[in-house]
């Protein structure tokens, strides 16, 4: 397994931290090292290429970086402490290693494995996103989940309804961990996920779901507009709570609906201005 690991002044931990919690790591650990940077932030990425690129991606020039072989057994000792996280009163996430016995009879349980490079679901701006989808998701309801990461999402709304459901990650162990935890949920077959860009997707889609990073939002706008059916909703997070406006710029005509905050995070509902609350299957028009 390997580590990834960002080195910063004390002034800029949160900052970096922020881009490797939207990244889907499932923890941070903080080094102090010595002088002039001050701080080594460890965690994991995933092993593949892609996966590392995309966090040399995320991180920009801000940051320097490296690589580190680490051993699996210290990696994992995480898992000892983990725990259901409750999404609402009858939906919750579970790690997929932990029994079921505390969970009510009538609840929806969703079983995730992170794997190497994901998180739970627990980071606030996912826990929104499940929050939103909860709330939005009904018997007929077409379903996007935009930069899918553990499937968790996807996962969650085809447990929800008997829909299809669509999903797609730049990022093949995000694809892995999907159909992974797709087929541990029993909707495999209903859960259709891959490597393919936004930009190639020409269904439109009554509820969107982007748990991105605001840059990514910012450049994918225009297809996320696309792809959001009239009358349909998308729901964005990866975004901080009293800095998004130039997302919802961007995101322009489509206007707010809703936004929700936790922890410093924010998630936020889009429709069409005026649009006709009437829904068609996607690929219809």
């Amino acid at each position: 397994m390997r580590a990834f690991v960002v080195t910063v002044s004390e002034l800029d931990v949160e900052a970096a931290s922020d881009v490797l919690w939207q990244l889907g790591v499932r923890a941070i650990e903080e080094r102090r090292v010595a002088a002039p940077d001050g701080i080594e932030l460890w965690t994991a990425v995933g092993d593949e290429p892609e996966a590392i690129e995309r966090a040399v991606t995320a991180l920009g020039d801000c940051w320097p970086h490296r690589v580190v072989e680490v051993v699996d057994v210290a990696a994992d000792t995480w898992r000892d402490f983990a725990a259901p996280i409750w999404v609402s009163d009858d939906l919750v996430i579970v790690p997929a290693w932990l029994d079921e016995t505390d969970v009510a009879a009538d609840s929806t349980v969703v079983r995730i494995e992170p794997g190497g490079a994901f998180g739970l679901g627990d980071h606030p701006t996912t826990l929104l996103s499940l929050q939103a989808l909860d709330r939005l998701v009904a018997s007929d309801t077409d379903v996007l989940d935009v930069g899918c990461g553990t499937g968790v999402i996807a996962v969650t709304a085809a447990l929800l309804q008997d829909r299809p459901v669509r999903a797609i990650d730049i990022a093949s162990a995000a694809v892995e961990a999907t159909i992974d935890n797709a087929e541990r949920n029993g909707v495999s077959n209903r859960v259709v996920v891959d490597t393919a860009d936004l930009a190639q997707i020409d269904d439109r889609y009554d509820l969107v779901v982007a748990n991105i990073l605001a840059p990514v939002l910012v450049a994918l706008a225009d297809d996320l507009r696309r792809v959001t059916r009239p009358g349909g909703r998308l729901v964005i997070s990866g975004i901080l709570a009293d800095a998004h406006q130039h997302v919802l710029d961007a995101l322009a005509p489509m206007e707010v609906v809703r936004s929700d905050e936790l922890d410093g995070w924010a998630c936020v509902e889009l429709r069409w201005p005026n649009a006709s609350r009437t829904r068609r299957r996607a690929g219809s028009g």
